[in-house]
């Protein structure tokens, strides 16, 4: 091996869906990967999401069977954290598993769907006095994975964003989508039961 080059050298260009190695440790220069599991009975789970300049130390995340895939199209490198670095990811990622059980027990579905759009925007998109913006192209935020992330089915999803349209609550901005904070109150108020 060159003297210059060392084992932290290794850089990935993924396509969505593609699995990264769990064995490494990631820092991610474009693009959004998941942390997943699953059930007994095949059920996926999310343990986290990141994006440009997080840091993914896989063996710090205390899940078996655990799968880091890509969101989106996305480019890692591999890194060698530091403690305070490590410290740091173990933070976020408590804070990442503790909101994702929160959201996934509010009740009505839109409720929930909405609470964890606004949370992706908070976290990846930009925020205005209005509420948040995000990209569904750019983060590959399918109707399958949004209902993966929530723990809905797909067809609730799909129906929950036709609603949201429908009633002016997301909108277009541009390339991204604005998610208004004020629908928020309304879909809290609904009656349990509105979609499956």
């Amino acid at each position: 091996m060159h003297p210059a080059m060392t084992a932290r050298d290794l850089h990935l260009s993924l396509q969505a869906a593609a699995t990264v190695p769990c064995n490494l440790n990631w820092r991610i220069e474009d693009g959004y990967l998941r942390v997943a599991s699953w059930s007994e009975q095949g059920e996926p789970c999310t343990f986290g999401l990141w994006g440009p300049g997080d840091l993914v130390i896989s063996s710090l995340i205390a899940v078996a069977p655990l799968q880091l895939l890509a969101l989106s199209s996305a480019r890692v490198e591999e890194v060698d954290p530091s403690p305070a670095e490590r410290e740091a990811f173990l933070l976020d990622q408590s804070l990442q598993t503790a909101t994702l059980l929160r959201l996934s027990r509010i009740r009505p579905a839109e409720s929930r769907l909405f609470q964890l759009l606004l949370w992706i925007g908070e976290r990846f998109g930009r925020i205005s006095s209005r509420g948040v913006s995000l990209s569904f192209d750019d983060m590959n935020l399918t109707h399958r994975h949004l209902a993966e992330i929530s723990g809905l089915t797909r067809v609730t999803v799909t129906k929950a964003i036709s609603h949201f349209r429908h009633e002016g609550y997301l909108c277009k901005e541009g390339s991204d989508e604005l998610l208004l904070r004020e629908a928020l109150p309304h879909l809290q108020r609904q009656a349990k039961g509105a979609l499956p």
